[in-house]
């Protein structure tokens, strides 16, 4: 027998639970299909967990630059590695349970745990049972990306997801990969006591930002201890006693790195390859990622995708804002488009990194003309005040139209700082708005105008 739902979501990452509340609000009967954790990564193995992880660190990591502000500890700083996974697992926790009881509660909502899988471009087979719909909304997310290195078989290793698991200190953690996960963790875990050592193919890390920020993050995480093997072309993997052995093969340094356990962060790939794309007709580039238009649909009439999975934001916030997309789109006849929005994000390793719109690059790609301000994190007073002054302020602004391209905040408090550019990006109103508004003093935000009252052509 074939159930018939208004509306099917497959999977419940940030942006299917929402949905299917405005979906239940507008009394559709929707079917939310989730085979494993409600709430998907940022939830259970993403930004929440790893955040709390942060926390922790820093705290472990003042505990210990105490003496530099008059404040002694008279013993030494010891890390529970029990107590720090007991608080990341309730915080989780919490939320996990917030997003489960919500879909439980929703009225017109069925929630089915299990595996679905397209059969139809309107049919979806989970546990044995057909449903039916002729609105299919895909939220399956992504996982850990595992290369296929030499020996990567032949000994364990953590992905971001087996991390959540630890609570022990590894002595020496050696992570494949130098972009935001495998950054994020090296820093954790050195400052949670653990020797780390970061490699990674390319020359610089983080190589889709400016050279100039990748050297900045480097140098902040080599001044805590963080090693780096960069350049490493040939990496290979092996097992040493009851170690592992990675092979860099670079030209300084040894070619091999010994280290207690292995940590691969080499990106992502969407959750797609069991899905019954296919059966339906759905279209997927080379990589698994479903192809979607401006207003997140498929190339079959009636399925959409939003979250990760669609190739178009792999960020919590992006995912959201797909659910605004298409909620405004099927419910409000508000013509909201994925091109819309600016882009953003942030690295959260402490200083943090916030970045919106173009950048530096990009703005000379595109030929127009442009005005620069920057300033050093030394000159920001709250930094000097915390010290923690490394960093720098970037802006970049339209010479034509006065309107804000871009910008990066490298320091303290850059990930919150970097949204008053954001808003003023998306209000379209010229610099001088900011530039001439009063800001509190001490704070990071009041350099913002400062910034933007000394700009200069960008040469």
């Amino acid at each position: 027998m074939t159930r018939k739902f208004d509306a099917i979501i497959i999977g419940t990452g940030q942006s299917g639970p929402a949905l299917a509340n405005r979906m239940n609000q507008q009394g559709w009967q929707v079917a939310v299909l989730e085979r494993h954790l409600f709430g998907g990564t940022c939830v259970n193995v993403g930004c929440i967990p790893t955040k709390t992880l942060v926390a922790s660190a820093r705290a472990a990591h003042m505990a210990r630059r105490g003496a530099e502000f008059g404040v002694v500890i008279d013993s030494a700083v010891r890390v529970d590695m029990k107590r720090v996974k007991a608080r990341k697992d309730e915080i989780a926790g919490q939320s996990n349970r917030g997003v489960t009881n919500w879909l439980n509660g929703m009225e017109n909502a069925t929630v089915i745990q299990g595996h679905g899988r397209l059969t139809g471009p309107n049919t979806v087979e989970v546990n044995g049972e057909t449903l039916e719909s002729g609105r299919i909304i895909i939220n399956v997310g992504a996982r850990a990306a595992i290369p296929p290195l030499p020996g990567i078989d032949s000994v364990p290793y953590f992905t971001n997801s087996g991390m959540m698991e630890v609570d022990f200190l590894p002595e020496h953690l050696v992570i494949v990969g130098g972009s935001y996960i495998g950054l994020e963790f090296s820093q954790i875990y050195r400052r949670f006591g653990s020797e780390v050592t970061v490699v990674e193919r390319k020359e610089r890390v983080v190589s889709r930002e400016e050279p100039e920020i990748s050297e900045a993050i480097r140098e902040i995480l080599e001044s805590e201890g963080v090693h780096f093997r960069l350049g490493a072309e040939c990496i290979s993997i092996s097992s040493e006693g009851e170690g592992v052995k990675v092979g860099v093969d670079c030209e300084v340094g040894p070619p091999a790195v010994t280290g207690s356990h292995l940590l691969v962060a080499t990106g992502r790939r969407p959750n797609t390859d069991d899905l019954g794309l296919d059966k339906a007709g759905v279209a997927v580039n080379d990589r698994g990622i479903i192809q979607v238009d401006d207003q997140l649909h498929t190339n079959v009439p009636g399925i959409w995708a939003i979250g990760e999975c669609n190739g178009r934001g792999a960020f919590t916030h992006t995912s959201y804002n797909d659910f605004e997309i298409l909620a405004a789109n099927m419910f409000d006849n508000d013509p909201r488009r994925v091109t819309d929005r600016i882009p953003c994000y942030a690295l959260f390793i402490d200083p943090p990194l916030g970045r919106v719109g173009m950048t530096e690059q990009e703005v000379r790609a595109s030929g127009r003309k442009a005005l620069v301000g920057k300033r050093m994190m030394t000159r920001v007073s709250r930094a000097r005040e915390r010290s923690e002054t490394q960093g720098f302020i970037k802006i970049l602004v339209d010479a034509e139209n006065d309107q804000i391209l871009g910008a990066t905040i490298l320091g303290i408090n850059g990930d919150e700082v970097v949204h008053c550019l954001l808003d003023i990006m998306y209000a379209k109103a010229p610099y001088t708005v900011i530039s001439r508004a009063v800001h509190i003093h001490p704070t990071v935000s009041e350099l913002i105008p400062t910034v933007l009252q000394e700009l200069k052509p960008l040469e």
